[in-house]
């Protein structure tokens, strides 16, 4: 028997891989402004407090509200291009699932983008919920928003874990009371989440399945 009965997934870096559509889109909203292009590295370093966070750091706060009115309806034009599932996500979710464990995403993509990706890419009916930025008034790493995704999902935090790939991830499950495993398929390397707290760090989510003994 898995150790956990919940599991909670981040979603870019750590079930899908999302960055090519996303440094697109930076790169346009940059470009319409007048600014060079980011790096691919720069948006990576910049993603992950969600989207209003991640445009004023490339562009600063005083071209924010301009950039965002650029990036949001390219980003819904655009983004289901270039999307895919990291390896091992869906066999995971899967042997998860048949286990009977609860599982959901809870992240900082604005959770309808969140919805029409896991739509898209089929595993929204192994999922219980789609928790993202905008459904709520709260994001990760905030109490409130891990409590109130726990209470749709009529799970107790004792029994969950949260799967991510970032030290926004390792906050939210240490303030919630829950472990948080990360993988390095995201934003930070495995000194990184280390450093973070996390409290297990594996390379993909094969090393994960082996661990719980799927």
């Amino acid at each position: 028997m898995v150790p956990f009965k919940t599991f909670l997934f981040d979603l870019d870096g750590t079930l899908v891989d999302h960055f090519e559509a996303i440094h697109r889109a930076h790169s346009y909203t940059m470009r319409q402004l007048g600014l060079p292009a980011p790096s691919l590295a720069q948006v990576r370093a910049a993603v992950g407090g969600g989207v209003e966070k991640a445009v004023e750091r490339l562009v600063g706060p005083r071209l924010k509200a301009a950039a965002l009115a650029i990036y949001r309806p390219y980003w819904d034009r655009t983004m289901l291009e270039d999307v895919k599932l990291l390896p091992g996500a869906r066999e995971l979710l899967e042997k998860l699932r048949a286990q009977g464990a609860t599982l959901a995403v809870l992240t900082n993509k604005h959770g309808p983008s969140s919805r029409l990706v896991c739509d898209h890419l089929k595993i929204a009916p192994l999922l219980r919920g789609i928790f993202g930025a905008t459904d709520t008034p709260w994001l990760k790493p905030q109490l409130e928003f891990t409590q109130h995704a726990l209470s749709v999902l009529g799970e107790p935090a004792a029994t969950a874990v949260l799967i991510g790939d970032s030290p926004y991830d390792v906050q939210t499950a240490k303030v919630a009371g829950f472990p948080c495993w990360c993988v390095t398929t995201g934003t930070h390397d495995a000194a990184q989440l280390t450093a973070a707290g996390a409290d297990k760090v594996f390379p993909n989510f094969f090393a994960i399945a082996q661990e719980l003994g799927l």
